[in-house]
């Protein structure tokens, strides 16, 4: 009896530290995320995790993109993910089966959002397509968003199908949704994409040249409705307000402490005679993400050419501490070397233009790029920006920028 007892202890003993072991591993592979909203909604997406020079790194998947993830620490059965930029971080545990559970924080203006989340290991596919694709969304369609207070807003979209799988972006007038992946099951379409910052899941029913029944579930946000017509020739209206100079003004002036505190002003003598690109930018917005991808490799080619480029952060706090160490995430990731400067002010303040840029109307949008002419004169004013995401349209932007610019050079 007493061998007996002895070999359940042994067996007992050897279970749990073989799961104490497994519970201290973060498995390498493939996991589907799920993020949980408060109505139930799940806005899915998947991550690989890899081991690089004996530390684990995850590598989120949006359709074409691998967005690195360098920051991953795992203690016991914890593991703590930072995301590269955004105040946006995932506390979790280990599950017995290689899973994670715990919680997704995101910053906001006013509080910090958080919502439970799972990371299922072993899952590669986003969405599960138990019917047989009968609609085939590829190409743009003209799409109308309703607000929860039942006003439209306008954008297009562009799909590609390829069997049951779906890619695409939506675009509006002040940026687009960047890369977006999902499935045509039957009739139905899923898209979703999260990269930190966004966290959207779209759902609709698909009939021929008709989108019809669509919700759009974005973090934490009251859920849209969304209808699409396809048209090859769809285009977004001209409906967004535009800033501009006021009446009787030609020239910016402005002076903001960039992310080690120095003063930087526009009327400095490194933007004398020069080209200057302003970038209207926060660190909590996305497209602002991939306009400062740009933009770096931008200044890296052209500032022996005699341009400058200088960025304004407004962000959700006055707290500069908390806006540098946010900032300088964007900094890190993207090799920023031009100056970005953090405003006296935030990106919610309905006074934030006649406080840091008063020779200007409101800023509608971010980002919004602004082009200065070696005179120092307002040349140019550019809201929104279109990303990789959305393939020809930012090859088109690109092209325009660098016009500008070689026109303002050639002046």
């Amino acid at each position: 009896m007493k061998q007996f007892l002895f070999s359940i202890a042994v067996v007992i003993l050897f279970s749990t530290t073989v799961f104490a072991q497994a519970a201290d591993k973060l498995r390498a592979g493939w996991y589907r995320a799920s993020i949980f909203r408060e109505d139930g909604a799940e806005i899915s997406f998947n991550a690989e995790v890899q081991v690089k020079n004996g530390k684990p790194v995850m590598f989120i998947r949006n359709a074409t993109e691998r967005l690195l993830v360098d920051d991953v620490k795992v203690k016991g059965d914890s593991v703590n993910i930072e995301m590269p930029f955004f105040e946006s971080y995932f506390r979790l545990q280990l599950q017995q089966n290689g899973s994670l559970k715990g919680k997704w924080f995101k910053a906001g203006s006013l509080k910090l959002l958080e919502f439970p989340v799972t990371f299922v290991y072993g899952q590669k596919e986003r969405f599960i397509v138990n019917e047989s694709t009968t609609q085939n969304a590829t190409g743009r369609w003209q799409v109308s968003f309703t607000r929860p207070n039942g006003t439209d807003r306008p954008a297009i979209a562009e799909f590609k199908q390829n069997g049951s799988s779906l890619t695409g972006t939506f675009l509006t007038p002040s940026g687009d949704y960047r890369f977006l992946e999902g499935v045509v099951n039957g009739n139905e379409m899923q898209l979703s994409c999260f990269d930190g910052s966004h966290a959207y899941y779209f759902t609709a029913t698909i009939n021929g040249n008709e989108i019809s029944n669509g919700k759009f579930f974005s973090s934490a946000s009251p859920v849209e409705l969304w209808r699409a017509t396809k048209n090859n020739t769809a285009a977004l209206p001209d409906t967004t307000p535009v800033t501009q100079l006021k009446p009787g003004e030609s020239k910016l002036n402005f002076s903001f402490k960039d992310v080690n505190g120095k003063t930087v002003s526009i009327n400095d003598a490194r933007f004398k005679n020069k080209v200057v690109v302003i970038q209207i930018m926060g660190s909590w917005c996305p497209n602002c993400m991939d306009e400062s991808k740009f933009l770096s490799s931008f200044y890296k080619e052209y500032k022996s050419k005699g341009v400058e480029v200088v960025a304004l952060a407004y962000e959700y706090s006055t707290d500069f501490n908390r806006s540098k160490a946010s900032v300088q995430k964007f900094i890190k990731r993207f090799g920023i070397q031009y100056p970005v400067l953090i405003t006296s002010t935030t990106t919610s303040d309905e006074q934030r233009t006649e406080k840091t840029l008063p020779q200007l109307t409101p800023i509608r949008s971010f980002p919004t790029t602004i082009f200065l002419s070696k005179s120092g004169n307002v040349s140019v004013i550019h809201q929104g920006f279109f990303g990789p995401g959305t393939g020809h349209f930012y090859e088109e932007y690109k092209s325009e920028f660098y016009r500008t610019i070689r026109s303002l050079l050639a002046d």
